[in-house]
């Protein structure tokens, strides 16, 4: 068992990496943490940090994925938080309407990011806030026209989806007003996906929604309830993720200027260097799980009941799995990380991710002349498990035309 001082000093040491000031950088505190691979926090709850520990954790079947009660909540349960074999039906439902639909999606996914980048092209020295007006924006259009969401609802879809996210964090760092504003954003989500589904034809099109309320499965079609739930989780998994992904992949080129010049000239850098910004700054720090019976691990003993955070992104630089785990390596070979997660809820849009970063990341440095970051590092967002900047403006010499078309 851990003693009281190793529980004292990493519950101070989580609570430092969950505040505001420490944001940008809660990495050094991430590597203290690793010093214990699982310990049990002063509240109770254990923290894991190793990668060993973690992907033991994630893949073990006496792990639930509802991280607060998994026993004795009415509630319905989106796939994120359900353990078989509801999750597996939910699984099987969205995968069966959602993969078939993503693939060859590249070429339209290249024309956004064309088009979104061409707004902003000049011959001058200029700036461009690659959150606001690229990260953002691709995601969002994408998932809103998988799921047959009109175009002129996706501005209110994006400011229902920033609110709710807000939710993910910790309880302990949020207010009585978060908390309040949150439950009437969840009335005001439910509210629209209910309308957008009673008004979707579900003959008349081939979207994903048409798809899930016409999907055949041994268990029937989801009924109102299940189908508004999964369509609140696609909606808001489907971009927050991906909108970090892209800036912090693009702090990771302009801190590194010789891999932006690799990739301008080397397109095919950009897979390993997608992969390298997920294990090195995931867009998902941290998950949640609890036990269903006691699990022996690095040497100590969860009992049945307790609450586990998972700590990925310590996970993902931990020196026992990954040579200087601090630098920033493209070229790193077995790069095994944990930026979506694992075991059997492996982030379902892991492709479509990857797709929309590898190609912005790739336009970013073919168009950008001279591209230089205005502050660095640049503000973030509030949230401490989707961490990533709220804004990231880059100054250029010039925003070049895509090369290709001339």
């Amino acid at each position: 068992m851990t003693s009281a001082v190793q529980q004292r000093s990493a519950a101070e040491l989580f609570a430092q990496a969950l505040r505001y000031e420490n944001r940008a950088d809660p990495y050094p505190l991430y590597e203290q943490l690793l010093q214990e691979p699982v310990v049990r926090l002063t509240d109770g709850s254990w923290l894991a940090t190793g990668h060993r520990e973690i992907g033991l954790l994630l893949r073990d079947p006496r792990i639930s994925a509802d991280r607060l009660n998994p026993q004795q909540q009415p509630i319905r349960k989106s796939l994120l938080i359900a353990d078989p074999p509801r999750h597996d039906q939910l699984r099987q439902a969205v995968t069966r309407q959602f993969v078939p639909r993503i693939m060859g999606m590249r070429d339209h996914i290249d024309g956004l990011v064309t088009s979104l980048l061409d707004a902003h092209t000049s011959e001058t020295p200029g700036e461009l806030d690659v959150v606001g007006d690229l990260a953002y924006p691709l995601p969002v259009t994408i998932i809103c026209e998988l799921l047959g969401v009109p175009r002129e609802d996706e501005r209110l879809f994006g400011s229902l989806a920033r609110r709710l996210t807000r939710g993910l964090d910790p309880v302990e760092t949020q207010t009585e007003e978060d908390i309040h504003q949150l439950q009437q954003t969840r009335v005001e989500l439910a509210e629209y996906l209910e309308g957008l589904i009673a008004r979707h034809d579900a003959d008349g099109g081939g979207d994903l929604l048409a798809g899930l309320m016409n999907d055949q499965s041994p268990d029937g079609p989801m009924d109102a309830i299940d189908l508004r739930v999964t369509l609140g989780l696609l909606l808001i998994a489907g971009h927050e993720t991906t909108v970090n992904l892209i800036a912090n992949g693009t702090l990771a080129l302009l801190r590194n200027p010789g891999l932006l010049a690799r990739l301008r000239n080397d397109p095919d850098l950009v897979t390993p260097l997608v992969e390298e910004v997920l294990r090195h700054d995931p867009p998902v720090q941290m998950s949640g799980r609890s036990t269903l019976a006691d699990i022996d691990i690095a040497g100590t003993t969860i009992p049945k009941g307790a609450r586990i955070r998972l700590l990925l992104a310590a996970g993902n630089r931990d020196p026992r799995r990954f040579a200087d785990p601090g630098s920033f390596l493209p070229d790193r070979a077995d790069n095994a990380h944990l930026g979506f997660g694992g075991g059997i809820h492996y982030c379902i849009g892991a492709a479509l991710a990857r797709a929309e970063a590898q190609i912005a990341l790739t336009a970013l440095a073919r168009r950008l002349d001279s591209p230089r970051l205005v502050a660095d590092p640049p503000p973030y967002r509030e949230n401490a498990i989707l961490r990533g900047p709220e804004r990231l403006p880059v100054a250029f010499a010039r925003l070049l035309p895509d090369p290709r078309e001339q």
